[in-house]
């Protein structure tokens, strides 16, 4: 038996959210119809894409690749159908984005693939910089749209922004260790152990003030721009992390295991989302590129 596309999209769905649970609530579809494609599709593929275990899921080492593979098949898809319902490849015109650097690799890569593979003929110039000055280009009207974390965002006044996705903090642990197996993780736990920080779009300055509002002063043992480095720090046990679930990846580049837990008490959400300048008048390729930004988003949704 061949999978289908809809065990495809309930694979990644539980792959994203972690459980079936939720993976059931975010596509308001019930939770024994994801288990049994689940089941269907581990047994057409011969391997086991999922870990279980009393917290949920986590991909193995397969179901990280075949992640890849399934997000690539639904992406065709999804442009398939679009290339019917909007005719407009034929479309001149330039675009002009603003990115954050933590969701440059993470949002926008994929974001921008579907556009350029949509409307061919529109010229795409993007800048990555911090948001602070993505906020001022937008502002001025140098830039068009910006894709960014929205979450501290300064200039609401002038601004209009528009939530693409909402990350959790969690934490993250190198394999083996003892928070792993522990019922329930505070923020005492996590005090007490060297932390690595990221020091890219707020992180370090959103943890840091996460951590002071809880009384907690953390032991940092390393400061990083790199998203690679955190996880090669934290797979080898050079201390954990605690970061936005969007960046979270079962494996380091080297191959070693990462494992992530949530955290009790009410840690702080990332929002990635579109930002351009309130009372503009967008011109038709951004207009394009914020309509296919909502379709995605829609499409997570179902």
């Amino acid at each position: 038996m061949a999978f289908t596309l809809r065990q495809l999209q309930y694979f990644v769905a539980v792959a994203e959210q972690g459980s079936v649970t939720r993976a059931a609530h975010h596509l308001s579809i019930s939770q024994s119809s994801i288990t049994e494609a689940i089941k269907e599709l581990e047994s057409d593929l011969g391997v086991e894409l999922f870990e279980r275990h009393p917290r949920g899921l986590t991909t193995t080492h397969n179901g990280h690749q075949f992640l890849r593979h399934a997000t690539k098949i639904l992406a065709s898809v999804s442009d398939a159908r679009r290339s019917f319902a909007d005719d407009r490849t034929a479309e001149k015109g330039q675009l002009n984005l603003g990115v954050t650097s933590l969701v440059a690799g993470y949002v926008l890569s994929d974001l921008l693939s579907r556009y350029r593979r949509a409307f061919p003929g529109i010229e795409v110039s993007a800048i990555e910089d911090n948001g602070s000055y993505l906020e001022h280009l937008l502002v001025g009207g140098e830039l068009d749209v910006a894709v960014m974390v929205i979450s501290n965002l300064r200039d609401r006044m002038a601004l209009q922004a528009e939530i693409l996705e909402t990350s959790p903090y969690r934490l993250w642990l190198p394999l083996g260790h003892p928070l792993v197996s522990a019922d329930i993780i505070s923020i005492d736990d996590i005090t007490r152990e060297p932390l690595i920080m990221l020091t890219v779009d707020e992180i370090e300055e959103n943890t840091g003030k996460l951590l002071s509002a809880l009384g907690a002063r953390p032991h940092v043992a390393f400061r990083t721009r790199s998203v690679e480095a955190v996880r090669s720090l934290v797979a080898t046990g050079a201390g954990i992390a605690l970061l936005p679930d969007l960046v979270y990846r079962p494996w380091s580049l080297e191959g070693d295991r990462i494992e992530s837990r949530d955290v009790s008490g009410a840690l702080p959400v990332v929002q990635v989302g579109m930002v351009w300048r309130k009372g503009s008048s967008l011109p038709q390729a951004a207009r394009d590129f914020v309509g296919l930004a909502e379709a995605l988003r829609s499409g997570r949704g179902r």
